[in-house]
């Protein structure tokens, strides 16, 4: 979900699905898309050009669906802003083979499964994604709505996570001593 053309941004770590939905429940969310796996790759430059300017070209294969997404470099500071740009398109394959065309090839795949939450009266969306490195919530929305939110369930400023999954994925990796390739289950 994008307001404008930026998307606002934070993460909370949970211990598992069962304390977030009573978290999500207890704040007046309920379930507007049920769990979906998604299969995500990201792209880039032989020399990680778009890395190196912190920007991100993604491809995502969601419940039926594919999108491609632009991320801008990420303006953090309480929250991660950043410019996001996506494009729903017909054939994952074909979009992968323009991309590795233009000189992109894929550099990281991270799998997670997501369900997405909106309360009846509120400003942005809440998501429950279920990774291979631990389970977390995204709040999405206005800043003023994501630190009501996280405060009604209980979490402070000093909990709000911004890094991205790859950044999780590689903190847990040097956490754990496991040599890092691609966040996926099994």
């Amino acid at each position: 979900m994008t307001h404008g053309p930026n998307e606002i941004e934070i993460k909370l770590a949970v211990p598992g699905r069962r304390a977030a939905q009573r978290l999500l429940r207890a704040a007046g969310f309920t379930v507007s898309r049920r769990k979906v796996f998604e299969s995500n790759i990201i792209f880039d430059t032989a020399r990680r050009t778009l890395r190196r300017a912190g920007t991100l070209l993604r491809l995502r294969q969601a419940g039926g669906m594919t999108t491609v997404t632009y991320k801008g470099r990420s303006a953090i500071a309480r929250h991660k802003t950043r410019e996001e740009l996506e494009l729903a398109v017909a054939d994952a394959a074909v979009m992968a083979a323009v991309f590795e065309r233009l000189g992109f090839r894929p550099v990281f795949r991270y799998d997670k499964y997501r369900t997405e939450y909106h309360q009846s009266r509120g400003a942005g969306m809440a998501t429950l994604d279920e990774t291979p490195v631990g389970f977390y919530m995204e709040l999405e929305g206005p800043p003023g709505w994501i630190d009501r939110t996280a405060r009604q369930m209980g979490f402070g400023e000093k909990e709000y996570i911004t890094d991205s999954y790859a950044r999780l994925y590689l903190d847990w990796c040097r956490k754990n001593r496991v040599k890092p390739s691609n966040m996926v289950f099994g």
